[in-house]
């Protein structure tokens, strides 16, 4: 008599996850292995193999994601620390009745932008599951221009930037804002790219690769410059805000 089978399959996972987690679809299990979060085995079919610890493993990088809004790069070192026995870190506590203690931690500018998940292709309908973000929504962010699908007419698919874009949208919605009051930040970031680019024509204008290299180097060191002038301006003039009252 064959013993009773100890693990379940994506199907089942599917369905044990669904109550905690409503807006869990395959393809997003799926998107979390792609990114290397997960790790079931496999038939020598093919067909993946959850085991308790799997489940389990899948339902913590959910809950980060849900209850701390931790961006997949955060999460990844996380479970790489849970997995050698260390402690996760700490968020550092700020002092009661300071300024940090009523701001949002994303002010303080210390969260990375996540990394956008590579081969990522998702129909409206399961970015919509994935990011839970509803359709109409996300045609209307689309008419902005703030996401963009891609392909053929007829198999138009969003793909990891647009992933991360409605994931970030989403936390905006939580405070009432719309779509239409998220233009100011595609207004500004054509202008800045522009601007930028102005800045590395020169190098690209060499045609050879390393010049090429060295302008790749150099717009993702502005960029990464420009956030943190960004971040530091908000910064002081909520603090401003938040003294004023």
């Amino acid at each position: 008599m064959a013993g009773t089978r100890n693990y379940q399959s994506i199907g089942e996972v599917l369905v044990a996850v669904k109550t905690e987690f409503p807006d869990i679809t395959i393809s997003k299990i799926r998107f979390l292995e792609s990114e290397g979060l997960i790790d079931p085995e496999r038939t020598p079919s093919g067909y993946r193999k959850f085991y308790p610890r799997d489940v389990e493993r899948l339902k913590a990088i959910l809950r980060m994601q849900r209850d701390e809004y931790l961006p997949l790069k955060v999460i990844k070192e996380r479970l790489a620390k849970m997995d050698a026995g260390e402690a996760p870190d700490a968020s550092p506590a700020a002092e009661p009745g300071s300024a940090e203690a009523r701001t949002p931690a994303a002010v303080a500018g210390t969260e990375e932008l996540a990394e956008p998940p590579t081969g990522l292709q998702m129909s409206l309908e399961e970015m919509a599951t994935a990011t839970g973000v509803d359709r109409d929504r996300i045609k209307e962010l689309e008419s902005f221009g703030i996401v963009c699908s891609h392909g053929p007419e007829g198999a138009r698919y969003y793909d990891g930037d647009d992933y991360i874009v409605l994931s970030i949208a989403k936390d905006f919605f939580r405070f009432g804002i719309e779509p239409r009051h998220l233009t100011m930040y595609k207004h500004f970031a054509d202008r800045e790219s522009a601007f930028f680019e102005a800045l590395v024509a020169p190098m690209l204008r060499q045609r050879n690769p390393d010049a090429r290299r060295a302008a790749a180097q150099t717009l993702a060191e502005l960029a990464v410059t420009s956030r943190k002038l960004k971040q530091a301006l908000l910064r002081t003039n909520l603090r401003e805000h938040l003294t004023a009252t």
